[in-house]
């Protein structure tokens, strides 16, 4: 649920689901570990100016998460913040015909990012809300023949294609759920078969759970086409892990990192989850330092947010724990910021933080609003203009594939008004910030007063936030995009 740091309603956008992928930065994918959308879905949501029902940001879902991956599933789209109700079609756009397995081919010449999302978890984090199947057994042989004839029949033949030297995907992005449940044996063959279709220097970015993370596990997935893995560490207190009913212990984390370097994969990114409710006692700068002493090359923070029908609902609903307070949430957001400055990481993006060179390529594609295809349950794809969403039960999702059915639930065609918002608010996501020079007119007259307050810089004809600014993104959003006064 949104936190309402901006509260109110006022200015804004009522009715039906956006279609910012209700859920495709999801986490996972844009993706997150185990139920929480990034920063934007509780200090950066809100009441504020506007958002009549209550609503997150746009990046609750594809805006948001793992970034697009996100560890532990997609999330739902956001109430309101997209005005009105977006035209929702089954089985791709008006117009659109049906290819093999009933799917439509909604997507451009060629598609260069792929989400897949892998749903296995061993449990159910105490937060998660997110489309996942908790197995003692993995059914490994059943989801790979689903995704890959989910492959065969949702995308255009030329979408991808198996070039002579390479393929044209430029990110691949495993997201779940727990991608690192899935057996080596598996994982290989999902990957044998895409990796044709990978270019030469492709970021094939896997989830992990840390306590997944061995030395014979992580060979594999380096001889895969592996070179990327985010952890879900979340906390480096073990109280807090065993609250989260989490998997795994502290020491876990920095065992499964010194493992990832020793068998060749540097890129390592580290999941963490701030604005706890304060009976945990949770040192928020001590995981912090600890987190920076690991080196990772990328930290992706997310605030805890409170599900309907999560074991977290529950115990707030009883008063076991209260959630955390709106001061406390951007008195430790904005701790990281400058925490992670001091050890070297630049904040790219509202939740992500990376050394130089280190971004995140996949959930970077997401955020400049770039095409991509998702297989899998819940998975999410984007044409330029559509979005649509797979089944988000793993059962369902696999006897529709199974029986020759489309695994696709929905999807909806963005207004132009609905991309023009959109665009304004990924820009205003990321560390660039909005362009003003696209018809070369001025900040709005009202951008004054935020570069007073210290919410945003101007400069090189950019409106970037600052991290004061990303805890109002929302606000700030919809100020820009009602006022009228930016470019299309």
């Amino acid at each position: 649920m949104p936190r309402g740091f901006l509260a109110g309603h006022a200015l804004g956008f009522t009715g039906g689901l956006t279609p910012v992928a209700r859920g495709v930065l999801a986490g996972h994918a844009l993706g997150f570990t185990g139920g929480l959308t990034p920063v934007a879905r509780g200090v950066l949501a809100g009441h504020a100016l506007g958002f009549t029902g209550g609503l997150t940001p746009v990046a609750r879902g594809v805006l948001a998460g793992h970034a697009p991956g996100f560890t532990g599933g997609l999330t739902p789209a956001p109430r309101g913040f997209l005005a009105g109700h977006a035209p929702r079609f089954k089985d791709g756009p008006p117009g659109a015909q049906p290819e093999a397995h009933g799917a439509a081919r909604i997507f451009p010449p060629v598609v260069r990012h792929l989400y897949v999302h892998i749903p296995f978890c061993v449990r159910r984090c105490s937060y998660c809300d997110f489309s996942i199947a908790v197995r003692k057994r993995v059914p490994a042989e059943e989801y790979v023949d689903a995704v890959l004839t989910e492959l065969t029949g949702v995308a255009n033949p030329a979408a991808m294609p198996r070039g002579e030297s390479e393929g044209e995907l430029e990110t691949l992005y495993l997201g779940g759920g727990t991608p690192s449940l899935l057996p080596v044996e598996a994982l290989a063959r999902l990957l044998q078969e895409l990796q044709p279709r990978l270019r030469k220097g492709a970021e094939v970015s896997l989830e992990a759970n840390p306590e997944d993370v061995t030395p014979d596990a992580v060979r594999a997935w380096r001889a895969a086409g592996v070179n990327r893995v985010s952890l879900g560490a979340q906390s480096f207190d073990d109280r807090v892990l065993q609250w989260m009913h989490r998997s795994h212990d502290a020491a876990r984390i920095g065992a499964a990192v010194r493992v990832l370097r020793a068998s060749g994969i540097d890129n390592v990114s580290l999941d963490l989850i701030f604005a706890l409710p304060a009976e945990l006692n949770r040192d928020w700068g001590r995981d912090l330092e600890l987190a920076c002493a690991l080196r990772p090359a990328h930290c992706s923070l997310y605030g805890l947010t409170v599900e309907p029908r999560t074991p977290l609902d529950r115990w707030i609903s009883r008063g076991a724990v209260r959630p955390s307070d709106e001061r406390r949430y951007a008195e430790e957001y904005l701790l990281a910021h400058a925490r992670l400055a001091e050890a070297g990481y630049a904040f790219y993006e509202v939740s992500n933080a990376a050394r130089d060179g280190y971004r995140s390529r996949h959930n970077s594609a997401y955020w400049s609003g770039r095409p991509y295809l998702g297989l899998g349950p819940a998975a999410h794809s984007f044409d330029g203009r559509a979005r649509r969403w797979n089944i988000r039960e793993w059962e369902a999702y696999a006897r529709a594939v199974a029986d020759g059915r489309s695994p696709v639930e929905s999807g909806e065609v963005l207004t132009d008004e609905q991309r023009e918002l959109e665009r304004i608010y990924l820009a205003l996501r990321t560390a660039e910030g909005l362009s003003l020079a696209t018809r070369r007119r001025p900040a709005p007259s009202f951008a004054a007063l935020w570069v007073e307050q210290g919410w945003v810089v101007e400069e090189g004809g950019r409106l970037r936030c600052t991290p004061e600014g990303w805890l109002r993104l929302d606000g700030l959003v919809a100020k820009l995009f009602v006022a009228k006064e930016l470019p299309s």
